[in-house]
């Protein structure tokens, strides 16, 4: 079962918790120099370890078209570098535990669970089960002073990346967020898209993640990560006071347009979507509308992504108009009516 599609302690602010080790065999050269022979003995190591019998599904990558590598990403299993590699490099998926191993990404190995809601603890305790299994069956590249040795030098240390997505509506009207990531890069933490490094801001979605690996723990980076994600929050959740008490009348209007929009257009669009999804989740959030949940509303923002609908829709399609169709008719299969 998907991260976004299941039961669990969801926020108001907090969509999802994602943590993830980067980690390279000793003995073989970095990604930039690893050779198709070494690469897949790598694949092979790492596949004897994460096995269908502990609840792991192997997919090869290479035998995937661009479409089925693209849903990967949009379900945020796998990087957008990961699926558009042409050298070896597989997947090794457990929806069961929301756990994806990408390997032969940058780095030979990339570990990540992703929970709903806010879930760092839980998330890095899941995490580091599997990085026990990892460590105790191969040989990992560490350094006592620098920690794990990584592609790149900024994952060095801890080799961990911790983050959060959060839903910031107040904070993108009040256009604060541009300060918020001023004020995070001073403290070794960065704000990003929905789709992490390099990806725009849709639907009021931002990831908040550390930036700093060496010279920190993962307790530490956890615990400062949880501070600032409750700061956040805090400050998100006044300004949505301000305008339950100032502009409440034409607000209720607009996120109850947005509700009529999702639930009985013919059309729309993947940009459309989100911007839809941003409007009747704060309204959800601020008791506008009652018979929609956050989980049925993350299920629509997963499944209607271009590259998924696509591949799940029951009908070819092959203009973006079908697609605009397809995407309507499973929004409302999903919105109760």
């Amino acid at each position: 079962m998907a991260w976004y599609n299941m039961t669990g302690e969801s926020s108001d602010t907090v969509i999802s918790t994602r943590v993830r080790f980067a980690r390279n065999l000793a003995g073989y050269n970095f990604d930039s120099t690893l050779g198709e022979k070494e690469a897949r003995e790598i694949i092979e190591k790492i596949s004897d370890i994460f096995t269908p019998a502990m609840g792991f599904e192997r997919i090869d990558l290479n035998e995937k078209n661009r479409l089925e590598a693209l849903s990967y990403v949009e379900k945020h299993f796998i990087s957008r570098e990961f699926a558009a590699k042409k050298t070896p490099h597989t997947l090794l998926l457990s929806e069961k535990f929301n756990t994806a191993v990408m390997v032969c990404e940058e780095d030979h190995v990339r570990l990540q669970t992703i929970l709903p809601g806010l879930s760092l603890n839980e998330a890095y305790e899941d995490l580091c089960r599997f990085d026990d299994q990892l460590d105790s069956n191969v040989q990992i590249a560490y350094d006592e002073k620098l920690g794990y040795l990584t592609h790149c030098p900024t994952n060095l240390g801890t080799g961990m990346r911790a983050s959060v997505m959060m839903f910031l509506p107040a904070l993108t009207m009040a256009k604060q967020i541009g300060g918020i990531a001023s004020q995070l890069s001073k403290i070794g933490l960065t704000i990003r898209g929905m789709y992490g490094e390099g990806s725009e801001s849709r639907g009021s979605l931002y990831q908040i993640s550390n930036q700093v690996t060496l010279g920190v723990s993962e307790e530490e980076t956890i615990r400062k990560l949880s501070e600032i994600v409750a700061q956040i929050s805090n400050r998100e959740r006044k300004l949505r006071a301000t305008l339950k008490d100032d502009r409440f009348d034409a607000l209720k209007d607009k996120v109850l347009r947005a509700e009529g929009t999702l639930r009985y257009a013919h059309m729309l669009s993947s940009a459309e979507t989100t911007e839809l999804f941003s409007l009747v989740r704060l309204g959800v959030a601020m008791g506008i509308i009652e018979d929609v949940d956050c989980a049925m509303l993350s299920r629509i923002l997963v499944e209607t992504a271009p590259a998924t609908l696509t591949l799940t829709s029951e009908k070819e399609l092959k203009t973006d108009t079908e697609r605009d169709i397809a995407r309507a008719e499973k929004i409302k299969a999903v919105l109760p009516m």
